[in-house]
């Protein structure tokens, strides 16, 4: 699966939202259903179920967030949905690296890597509705594009 052949999947309803124009909510939701697959693996055995539940609940978090937050009237309550999103980001990167021995290591790291792209957006984005105003230092997000397209193309899944 790629993001291109997934993102035609999409139904109208969703695409023809000004809210799909955000790279970010693309992200999100092809995470969401990447994670889909990630979590019914995780349930296969005992002791990684919690470990679904809580990837699964983070990485549609991410999403959700960003929707709830591109309907808000003011860019400070905007960047604090945006906020959210990111919190469940690195909530979701989080559970990925504890899902490791499971999911195995090929498909772990295209996940880091890819919540991390989804991250570095969330960090570019905040700021703008926010005000010029971040509430951490900045951070190195620095994937090239051509790093970025790489996660977005024939996407590992676990055994």
């Amino acid at each position: 699966m790629t993001f291109e052949s997934w993102k035609e999947q999409v139904p109208s309803d969703i695409r023809n939202d000004p809210l799909w124009g955000m790279r970010v909510y693309q992200l999100s939701l092809f995470a969401s259903d990447v994670s889909w697959r990630d979590a019914g693996t995780l349930r296969e055995e005992e002791h990684t179920q919690p470990v679904a539940d809580q990837l699964y609940r983070a990485v549609g978090s991410i999403g959700a967030n960003i929707a709830e937050g591109y309907s808000r009237g003011t860019g400070k309550d905007r960047a604090r949905f945006y906020e959210y999103a990111l919190g469940s980001a690195r909530e979701s990167r989080d559970w990925y690296y504890k899902g490791r021995f499971v999911l195995g290591e090929e498909v772990v790291q295209h996940r880091l890597g890819f919540m991390s792209e989804v991250i570095r957006l969330l960090l570019s984005i905040i700021p703008q509705q926010r005000g010029g105003e971040i509430r951490e230092p900045s951070s190195r997000y620095g994937a090239s594009d051509k790093q970025v397209e790489a996660l977005l193309k024939d996407v590992p899944f676990p055994p």
